[in-house]
């Protein structure tokens, strides 16, 4: 196979090890290290997704991996998304256009189909930069998968990538961890782990050494490093994200976030949390919800069946006393479609309701499609509120949207968005926070509201934000590894071990 690229791969002992904020510090290290880096990840399953300047879908992961190594998010970076739309099934997004919607067992059967695809992607890539920064997904040991692998093991052979192998401390029992996913590998899986890491470790890490000598005793793998638990604000990638757990406004303005059961780019807030006055906190019930000064509708990847969860667990019923008292309320692309007068879905492309009353908050009307609009956005807010706003957004949904009343939005090609009605409004844009501008607007219109003086503070882009968090996450990470050994398996002339 003709590469130029040298590679290294990051895969955990399960979900949630941390391997994706590993993959952004090594893409963050290495590029302050003077190389061009290139995050890569063959099949990503998350509801969070991003549309690049050419208009496909690729997943958060591999963007802020790719913000962590200074470039431009690039959907060869991420050829599979999977977006769970029910328990057993999935859309799949191929190079970032809807392949179609599958069940579980459906994609199992094909999935080899699209190593091509998965190659090709790499191949690219490694065409072009220096490093490729490989995460895999959930366990490399998980037996039932094997066969079928394209993701694990199955892509580190098929480029041939050393592996660094990742265990959790925080969740306990990380020594079985790291043993047992080595002890469960074949044996030319097992050549390719070449550094075992352990993560989110909280205390003096010399009291691990004992453990640490054993367990490179028992596994032939040296351990090449112990990250401590870090606190870092970046982008989560799915439903798991410990800021769906924030429950408490503990700041003077309190902003309720539904959290949908099909929650999807709730990415979209995370800017509102960093700014001083706003309190951002995500509610799943009505006796959660109490008194915000505001209420958001996030994005949902099945909006009538999250819209008839509302309404069945009384959130729904809820959500309206506070609107009748003027509460404001936005809905963001599945939430703003939620709050209009019908949901009509002829193809049933969302669902089993040919037809759904909506909130009938807004004067608009929603007729689903099998078509996914995706695209970038500029524009400015025209809300009376938050006037003059810029965006630097994006659309990613299915469904269009005849509005009878006044635009949020105005965008550069002269073209409107969304619909604002009173203290309600509705957008289809994703990232409307990021600049920053809209941010600072709605702290100062609910600080009016509430009667506080807003803090006074200069707008800051998430992008500028983040910057900050990537070097602090780099920092941590590169004093916690054996960088000299990392770059001595980045070096190899192939993946393995030397046991």
């Amino acid at each position: 196979m003709k590469q130029h690229a040298r590679c290294i791969m990051v895969q955990g002992t399960m979900s949630g090890a941390g391997k994706s904020l590993l993959c952004a510090a090594l893409c963050r290290i290495f590029r302050q290290d003077g190389y061009r880096v290139a995050p890569f990840k063959s099949q990503n399953m998350a509801l969070n997704s991003y549309i690049t300047r050419d208009g496909l879908e690729m997943g958060r992961a591999q963007v802020t991996q790719a913000e962590a190594a200074g470039i431009e998010p690039d959907v060869r970076m991420n050829p599979i998304l999977l977006k769970p739309c029910s328990d057993t099934g999935s859309q799949v997004i191929v190079r970032g256009k809807v392949r179609g919607q599958m069940a579980a067992k459906e994609y199992f059967r094909m999935k080899k189909q699209l190593i091509p695809d998965i190659l090709d992607s790499y191949q690219s890539l490694a065409e072009e930069y220096d490093i490729i920064v490989i995460e895999g997904a959930g366990s490399p040991a998980e037996i039932n998968l094997k066969s079928d692998d394209i993701v694990n093991m199955g892509l580190a052979k098929l480029v041939d990538a050393p592996v660094l192998l990742v265990g959790d401390i925080d969740r306990g029992g990380v020594f079985a961890q790291l043993y047992g996913t080595t002890a469960l590998l074949e044996p030319e899986e097992y050549d390719r782990i070449c550094g075992l890491i352990i993560n989110k470790f909280r205390g003096d890490p010399t009291i691990l050494t004992p453990g640490l000598d054993m367990l490179t005793q028992k596994t032939g793998v040296p351990v090449v490093g112990v990250v401590p638990y870090v606190t870092v604000d970046l982008d989560d990638e799915d439903s798991f994200a410990p800021r769906l757990s924030h429950n408490r406004a503990e700041k003077p303005i309190d902003i309720a976030v539904i959290r949908f059961p099909r929650i999807s780019n709730f990415t979209d807030l995370a800017p509102l949390e960093t700014h001083p006055m706003l309190g951002v906190r995500y509610v799943s019930s009505a006796d959660s919800l109490g008194k915000p000064d505001m209420v958001i509708l996030p994005g949902t990847k099945s909006t009538t069946d999250d819209l008839l969860w509302m309404r069945q667990n009384g959130l729904e019923a809820a959500v309206l006393k506070l609107a009748s008292s003027d509460t404001p309320i936005l809905g963001i692309c599945g939430g703003y479609q939620m709050m209009g007068e019908t949901l009509s879905d002829p193809n049933l492309t969302e669902g089993t309701h040919l037809m759904l009353e909506g909130m009938h908050l807004l004067p608009v009307r929603t007729v689903f499609t099998e078509q996914k609009t995706r695209t970038r956005i500029h524009g400015t807010v025209c809300a009376p509120a938050w006037n003059g706003a810029s965006l630097d957004a994006y659309e990613i949904h299915m469904g269009e949207t005849t509005v009878n009343g006044d635009p949020f939005a105005v965008l550069e090609d002269g073209k409107t968005d969304g619909c604002i009605c009173g203290q309600f409004a509705g957008t289809y844009l994703h990232g409307l926070f990021d600049s920053g501008e809209l941010t600072g607007k709605l702290a100062a219109d609910l600080c009016r509201q509430k009667g506080l003086h807003p803090e006074c503070i200069e707008p800051r882009s998430r992008r500028e934000y983040a910057e900050l968090e990537y070097d602090k996450l780099a920092d941590t990470v590169r004093s916690s590894l054996q960088m000299d050994i990392i770059y001595q398996i980045l070096n190899r002339e192939s993946g393995g071990n030397e046991s």
